[in-house]
């Protein structure tokens, strides 16, 4: 008859290296898991910001067309004498990606002559123009970027 021989005795046969060999595969794939996660992580932020930039970048121009289009308003009123209720237009240069609407408005101050009337000029510039003016209400492009600017003289 054979001794019966139980889990304990089967250990204390085999090597401690034997019993490891498993150890370092389990290392290497948690380690391949977690940087594979870390480089993920790394990709979306980067991503993130290069989207935050390119749209801060065309708030900083769109409001630049908008100032373009106020100084348009004011030198209509000033220097030649009209004020066109509104006037849409497409800037040059690095702005000419944008469309600009300009509306002016006169209230006139009663008994105090034109040269005491009140002017509010209006621009607003917005890279998706809807029927080629702005703004857009209806725009669902995620990169739509839209400033306005209000002078009164």
């Amino acid at each position: 008859m054979r001794p019966v021989r139980t889990v304990a005795s089967l250990k204390a046969g085999l090597s401690t290296a034997s019993l490891q060999a498993g150890f370092s595969i389990v290392t290497a794939l948690f380690l391949v898991v977690v940087l594979t996660a870390l480089a993920v992580a790394v990709m979306t932020l980067s991503t993130t910001q290069q989207s935050t930039m390119a749209l801060d970048l065309l708030g900083a121009r769109a409001y630049e067309a908008a100032r373009a289009g106020v100084e348009y308003g004011v030198y209509q009123k000033q220097i030649n004498g009209s004020c066109p209720a509104t006037h849409s237009f497409v800037p040059g240069g690095t702005l000419s990606s944008f469309s600009v609407t300009v509306q002016c408005s006169v209230v006139s101050t009663p008994g105090m002559g034109s040269s005491l009337d009140q002017v509010t000029v209006t621009a607003s510039a917005c890279n998706v123009p809807l029927s080629g003016a702005c703004p857009n209400a209806l725009s669902t492009n995620p990169d739509y970027v839209q400033r306005t600017v209000t002078v009164q003289f």
